[in-house]
């Protein structure tokens, strides 16, 4: 077994065989709430098994079938998977007879997506919980029953303490527990609360089509693995999120295929770990050898052989729709074959941008976050990218105060980020995450107010660094897929360079590089070429030249 599957073992969050179901009292995932009551008993794990065995897939409820399908209000905090994962679950209720409102008055149901990665994050939903124990003692009062669930990571991580603190939440839903939501909201209804948070070793919901939440919109983001194996030393992921596991490949090019036919023209494929993507569908690829780590780098598990790759996947995609592009978020440093690098150069609609989350730019304190890689490891992967993809435009995450970072190693951060000089960048100050080995091994020993001293002169310096890279495309023309307008100004338009830094200009009549005579206006999802005027470590500024395509500017380079 992995190392993290020991610990989520030892942490009750992962049960497998028939002995865990003879155990459990209640249904999976659930818990007993209050002295000597428990929640309803759902299918078991032999249920499960037995139908498995036979091929046979779960029926699904007819639309409308859950008791009292209302109104659902969704709220998601926190990174682009909870977006996702908000899409998942809407699909999921929409199917089940529910209708959506944006508007929390109107809401039978709220749900709240939510984040455990930082204590801040999670403070934010305690807080929200505070504003809707008003709105629910009035409706209580008015005998309009309204309930309220806790999706995702925090109630991974949190599920006993958000049920019964103060009693206000009614369901609790772990990420891979969405399919349950229908009947965990029918015994809500009940009177009862509901959870189900076991983690699974195959939920992918590779066949669900997930409700895009911003319709219309020119952007999509289209999940193809969940869960990680890294089991970084400060990472809650691993326990929220759980083992490693990918779509089908075949799902996901269905689903850029939709994206692509409803007009959207760029996709993120996403995932907690995304460039380790390994599907194990199709039997004839399950004894491929593994691939090769990018030189320097390591992990705490044991290669893995067989299955289609991430450099298959990018290449399947891109193929679809040579007007869509594409990117991919978040990689590990470590999954970055000479392949992916070569697709990436080569093909026009994958976008230049790569993220290389380096943490920190200390060896030891690398070692000590478990990452696997060396300072010189990670540089020499920097400068092998560099060289692979001129000009390509690098992002990077950085966490400042990790336990025993003492103030050379931040200065060793601090060198990093001049160093390697990222166009994008996300720091943070370390918080320790209970279950993580950092909680159970190390000290969080650097004070708060070092690690916000260190936080601020790593965020100068980014900036600083960024605002010079970003100068150097000054005076360059540069192609940029028009978002709408901007949120400054009502005269300006926005949207995003191959390299996904923001580019604002003039909403002014232009020409259009097809030839059209008549003078026309960008709308969103129009690609345009704007000359950049000016520059900042987050923003270029620039004039409209031009409408153009995607292939027509991949053509005259």
């Amino acid at each position: 077994m992995l190392p993290w599957g020991r610990a989520l073992r030892a942490a009750g969050l992962l049960r497998s065989g028939p002995g865990a179901a003879r155990r459990a009292r209640c249904g999976p995932g659930e818990r007993p709430v209050g002295r000597g009551a428990a929640l309803p008993a759902g299918p078991d794990l032999r249920h499960f098994l037995r139908g498995a065995a036979a091929g046979e897939t779960p029926p699904e409820p007819p639309p409308g079938s859950a008791p009292g399908a209302g109104r659902v209000y969704l709220e998601t905090y926190g990174c682009q998977m909870n977006v996702n994962d908000t899409e998942i679950a809407w699909a999921i209720l929409q199917k089940n007879g529910y209708r959506r409102t944006k508007e929390l008055d109107e809401a039978d149901v709220i749900l709240l997506v939510t984040c455990s990665v930082r204590e801040k994050a999670e403070q934010a939903i305690w807080n929200r919980l505070r504003h809707l124990k008003a709105l629910k003692a009035r409706r209580q009062q008015a005998r309009l029953p309204l309930r309220i669930g806790i999706l995702g990571c925090m109630a991974e991580r949190l599920k006993e303490e958000i049920l019964h603190r103060e009693k206000l939440v009614d369901i609790v839903a772990g990420p891979d527990a969405y399919r349950d939501l229908p009947r965990l909201l029918a015994v809500a209804e009940s009177g009862q609360q509901a959870a189900n948070v076991l983690l699974s070793l195959d939920e992918t919901y590779a066949d669900i089509l997930p409700v895009q939440t911003s319709a219309g919109g020119t952007t999509a983001f289209v999940s193809i693995m969940r869960g990680c194996d890294n089991m970084c030393s400060y990472c809650i992921v691993p326990f929220t999120r759980g083992r490693e596991r990918s779509r089908p490949i075949a799902s996901i090019l269905q689903e850029v295929r939709m994206l692509s036919d409803q007009g959207v023209k760029e996709v993120t494929l996403l995932g907690q770990n995304v460039n380790s993507f390994r599907d194990m569908s199709e039997v004839q690829f399950q004894s491929a050898a593994a691939p090769v780590l990018s030189r320097g780098f390591s992990t705490v598990y044991k290669a893995k052989p067989g299955g289609l790759r991430f450099a298959h996947l990018l290449d399947q995609v891109s193929r679809i729709d040579p007007e869509m592009r594409i990117r991919f978020t978040s990689p590990h440093p470590k999954d970055f074959p000479d392949e992916v690098l070569q697709l990436i150069q080569e093909r026009y609609n994958i976008c230049k941008q790569l993220h290389l989350p380096a943490q920190s730019g200390s060896t030891r304190v690398l070692e000590a976050m478990r990452r696997g890689y060396t300072r010189e490891a990670y540089l020499e992967l920097v400068h092998h990218v560099r060289e692979s993809i001129p000009g390509v435009s690098l992002s990077s995450d950085f966490i400042a105060g990790f336990c025993g970072e003492t103030e050379e190693d931040h200065q060793q951060t601090v060198s990093l980020l001049r160093e390697v000089r990222y166009n994008i960048g996300f720091l943070f100050a370390y918080s320790m995450r209970q279950k993580t080995r950092a909680y159970h091994r190390l000290q969080d020993d650097v004070p708060a107010d070092i690690k916000q001293r260190r936080l601020e002169e790593l965020i100068t310096v980014f900036r600083e660094e960024a605002a010079r890279a970003n100068e150097a495309m000054v005076g360059q023309s540069q192609l940029v897929l028009v978002e709408g307008p901007s949120k400054r100004s009502p005269s300006e338009l926005c949207g995003r360079n191959d390299g996904n830094i923001k580019v604002i200009f003039r909403d002014a009549e232009t020409e259009d590089a097809a030839g059209c005579k008549a003078p026309v206006r960008a709308q969103p999802g129009d690609y345009v070429v704007v000359k950049v005027t000016s520059a900042s470590s987050q923003t270029l500024k620039g004039v409209l030249l031009c409408r153009t395509t995607l292939s027509r500017s991949a053509a005259s380079r």
